[in-house]
C-alpha cells in the first residue's frame, strides 16, 4: 500500500482545486456564450386602448301589427248579422256583428219591472215610517229589496249589450269566422282586428349584445317583398328576461311610419345599432383560446411576453372588447405566435398603431375617398 507524505498531499490538493476552477470558468463562458446564441422572439405589438366604437347587427324577423285583437262573445246566441268582411276598414265603436238578443231583452224588461214595483214600495214604506206607522226593520228590508232589483236590472243591460259586438279602436277586418245563422257558445271566437298603421318585429339578440341597446334607439328595417329600401324603425320595447338555454333576448322594433305594401307576416331583416362608446379593445389578433379560456401576450417592460387570461365581450370589426385583464396602454402580442411561450423575451418588430374606428354602415371614415 503506497503512503501518500503530506507535502504530496498539498501539492495534490492544490492540481485539484485548479482543476475545478478551469471547469467552473469554462462552464461560466460556454452559458454566456450560449445566452448570446439565443435570440429574441421576434413579434408584432398593439396597443390596448380605449376606442370609439359602434356595433351593427342584422337580425331575421317577420312583421306584426302592435295591435291585434281576438273578438269573442261573452253570451251564447245564433249569430244574427255580420257587418264586416276581411280587408274592411272600421272605425272605433261601430257595430260589427250581432247576436240575437231577444231572450236577453225580455229578461230585461223583467228585472225593469220588479226595480219599478221595488221602487213604489220603497217610497210608500217612506212616507208611512215618516208617520211612525211602519217600523225600521219593514223599511231597511224594502231598501234592499230595490237595491236588488236595481242590480238585476243593470246585469242585465249589460247582458242585452253583449250582443252587440263592436270595434275597441279603429283598424282592419283581419279574419271573419262566423257567418249569421250560427250558433256561437260562450266565447266563441267571431273575428280578428287588427291596427295596420303600426307594425313591430321580434328580433333575438345575444346577451352581450341586449345590455347596450335603449329604448329608443335607431333600427332600419328592410322587408324582402319591398326590394332592398330601408326604413327608419327604432326600439319600441326590450324584454327583462333572457333565454337560459339559448342566452338570447329579445326586442321590439316600431317600424313607424309605416311603408306603402307593408303587411303583418312579411319576412323583414332588422340592422340595430348599439349607443356609441368607448370600451378597452384591443386587436383581434391578441386573443387566443386553449383549454384554460382566452388569454393574450403582453409585452412587458422586461421584453418578455407575459400570458395574461381576459374577458372579451363583443367584436367590432378588427377589434375585440376587453372586459377585465387589461389597463389602457398596455401592448399586446398581435402576431408571432408561432412557438411563443410564456416568459419568452421577445423583440417588436414594429408597433401597429391603432385603427381607426370602423365607419358606421353608410357613412365613409375621414381617409376615404
Amino acid at each position: 500500500m503506497m503512503t501518500i507524505l503530506p507535502k504530496q498531499l498539498v501539492a495534490l490538493v492544490t492540481v485539484c482545486v485548479l482543476a475545478a476552477g478551469i471547469l467552473v470558468a469554462c462552464g461560466d463562458n460556454g452559458n454566456a456564450k450560449a445566452r448570446r446564441l439565443i435570440k429574441p422572439h421576434l413579434v408584432e405589438l398593439g396597443p390596448v386602448r380605449r376606442a370609439p366604437v359602434q356595433y351593427a347587427a342584422e337580425r331575421a324577423g317577420s312583421l306584426r301589427a302592435l295591435r291585434q285583437v281576438k273578438l269573442f262573445n261573452q253570451e251564447e246566441g245564433q249569430i244574427e248579422r255580420v257587418l264586416v268582411r276581411e280587408g274592411d276598414s272600421v272605425r272605433r265603436g261601430q257595430v260589427l256583428a250581432k247576436l240575437d238578443a231577444r231572450i236577453l231583452r225580455a229578461e230585461l224588461r223583467k228585472a225593469a219591472a220588479k226595480r219599478r214595483q221595488a221602487e213604489n214600495e220603497l217610497k210608500n214604506l217612506k212616507s208611512l215610517a215618516a208617520k211612525k206607522l211602519v217600523s225600521e226593520n219593514t223599511l231597511e228590508r224594502a231598501k234592499t229589496t230595490f237595491d236588488v232589483a236595481r242590480a238585476d236590472e243593470s246585469v242585465f243591460t249589460t247582458r242585452v249589450s253583449y250582443m252587440t259586438i263592436r270595434a275597441p279602436f279603429a283598424g282592419k277586418v283581419a279574419a271573419r269566422l262566423v257567418e249569421p245563422g250560427n250558433i256561437a257558445p260562450k266565447h266563441t271566437h267571431l273575428l280578428t282586428l287588427v291596427d295596420p298603421r303600426q307594425l313591430v318585429t321580434d328580433v333575438q339578440v345575444s346577451e352581450l349584445l341586449i345590455s347596450r341597446l335603449n329604448r329608443g334607439d335607431r333600427a332600419e328595417v328592410r322587408i324582402d317583398a319591398l326590394g332592398d329600401k330601408v326604413y327608419v324603425g327604432k326600439i319600441l320595447r326590450i324584454y327583462p328576461t333572457i333565454d337560459p338555454a339559448t342566452r338570447l333576448g329579445r326586442i321590439e322594433v316600431l317600424l313607424k311610419p309605416v311603408p306603402k305594401g307593408a303587411r303583418a307576416g312579411q319576412f323583414c331583416r332588422v340592422t340595430l345599432y348599439n349607443s356609441g362608446s368607448r370600451p378597452l379593445v384591443v386587436p383581434s389578433t391578441a386573443v387566443r383560446r386553449d383549454e384554460r379560456g382566452e388569454f393574450v401576450f403582453v409585452a412587458g417592460e422586461n421584453s418578455s411576453a407575459k400570458r395574461v387570461p381576459v374577458l372579451v365581450g363583443l367584436r367590432f370589426a378588427d377589434k375585440i372588447e376587453i372586459q377585465s385583464g387589461l389597463t389602457e396602454g398596455q401592448q399586446v402580442v398581435i402576431k408571432g405566435f408561432i412557438g411563443l411561450e410564456d416568459g419568452q423575451t421577445v423583440k417588436a418588430v414594429n408597433v401597429k398603431p391603432d385603427s381607426e374606428p370602423s365607419p358606421e354602415p353608410g357613412k365613409k371614415s375621414k381617409n376615404s375617398a
